[in-house]
């Protein structure tokens, strides 16, 4: 006799657990403790202890009364009787999928991508690269985190990235979509997905405006921002990073971080790790007279601390990254004419129209990456003595500008 959920509720719990039949195989179980389990029996194919074949008798759980409804019981119990007709063991299906879940999600987007991230922490990326692609993995685990990476497909990738996309950041988007593809790629590499979709999406995305940092690179106009730069009144740390800044030329995050410990004073050298480098490749940067005199006044005042340049707020870390543009701002110079990164413009711009240095010689000097190992090594060692004299007669240059003197104007090279 079939059951009926007013049989079901008035069924009292006794001293021993008790079943209640419904129909083809379905029961309740009444536990002394009053819970009722809903369970399935049924018969597949087996063997006995001597490996003869033999029908062999399987309990199915279904969970507990009320959560599971009869009718969904009996919805549970018609879809493991079709599994049997199908010559599937509903039981070791139903295990099969569970493992199958416990694997999809250790290799889901998300757990690839935190993988994938350790990985580069543990090759030494720089603490800016490491944040950045942190911050990119957080953009994407909420909408495709929990999928089994080898099942994320184009069009699902590129939902989200249209989404951000349309939100006018064109940029995060690009960099979203190399972030992934990235990932993705080390899926296939550590045989965890086949292919990668984010591959397939170059070109689906609008082109990112380019960002040009702006840089002051008229003579006149660079003489009129030195001197500013030596009438400026804020903090001593600060000041001294504005002068530092257009002798070296280094990219703002790598000399705001500057270290006593990185400096030889006798070699006139500053040697800024590969921890720190954008390209993850130690730089060697020329010291001229000029940035040794202002390194030595710096280093009568904070000497004894880690960092050349410390926060007003602590001397264990480094000054804010903003500081130096903040300052550039106080001097009266807008986002639109001077920033920090643009004293790297100016350097790079007047020093090829300058036409006395060899444009690879100012490309090393700049830190940009060489694709070609080989070349690469070999262009840091030719072009050292090069860049020792660029330094010093670029500092030399600015002075003359500084103090107003007389503008050579360097005739431009000729462009294809």
């Amino acid at each position: 006799m079939a059951l009926t959920d007013t049989a079901i509720k008035n069924a009292r719990p006794g001293t021993k657990p008790y079943k209640l039949a419904d129909e083809r195989g379905l029961h309740i179980l009444v536990q002394p403790s009053g819970v009722r389990l809903w369970r399935m029996k049924y018969r597949t194919d087996g063997a006995d202890d001597q490996g003869q074949a033999k029908r062999v008798e399987k309990l199915l759980s279904f969970g507990s009364y009320p959560e599971i409804t009869l009718k969904r019981a009996r919805a549970l119990r018609d879809e493991a009787r079709t599994q049997l007709a199908n010559g599937v063991d509903p039981g070791q299906f139903r295990k099969e999928t569970k493992l199958a879940a416990i694997i999809g999600a250790a290799n889901s987007f998300g757990a690839i991508a935190e993988e994938y991230i350790d990985r580069m922490n543990q090759e030494g990326r720089a603490e800016a690269t490491m944040a950045k692609v942190r911050w990119l993995s957080a953009l994407l685990v909420p909408a495709i985190g929990s999928r089994p990476v080898a099942e994320v497909t184009p069009h699902e990738l590129l939902t989200v990235l249209k989404k951000v996309e349309q939100s006018g950041k064109r940029e995060t988007a690009s960099r979203l979509r190399s972030f992934a593809s990235r990932v993705f790629r080390y899926a296939v590499s550590t045989a965890r997905a086949n292919g990668d979709p984010a591959q397939m999406l170059l070109g689906a995305l609008a082109a990112p405006k380019v960002k040009h940092h702006s840089a002051i690179v008229d003579p006149t106009a660079l003489g009129e921002l030195l001197r500013a730069i030596d009438d400026y009144r804020g903090q001593p740390a600060t000041l001294y990073a504005l002068r530092l800044a257009p002798h070296l030329f280094q990219r703002p995050g790598e000399l705001r971080q500057m270290q006593w410990s990185e400096i030889d004073f006798d070699k006139a050298v500053w040697t800024i790790p590969a921890s720190r480098m954008k390209m993850r490749d130690a730089h060697h940067v020329p010291l001229s007279k000029q940035s040794l005199s202002i390194l030595r006044d710096i280093q009568a005042l904070n000497g004894r601390g880690k960092f050349v340049f410390p926060s007003i707020r602590s001397a264990s870390r480094p000054m804010s990254e903003n500081t130096i543009n903040g300052a550039l701002r106080r001097l009266g110079y807008g986002g639109n004419e001077m920033t920090a990164h643009g004293f790297r413009s100016t350097a790079s711009s007047l020093l090829n129209e300058s036409g006395k240095w060899n444009p690879d010689a100012i490309e090393r000097a700049l830190s940009h990456r060489e694709g070609n190992q080989v070349r690469a090594a070999y262009h840091r060692s030719i072009y050292w003595p090069e860049r020792v004299q660029m330094a010093q007669w670029w500092s030399d240059h600015l002075d003359t500008l500084r103090q107003g003197g007389t503008v050579v104007v360097f005739p431009r090279a000729a462009t294809a």
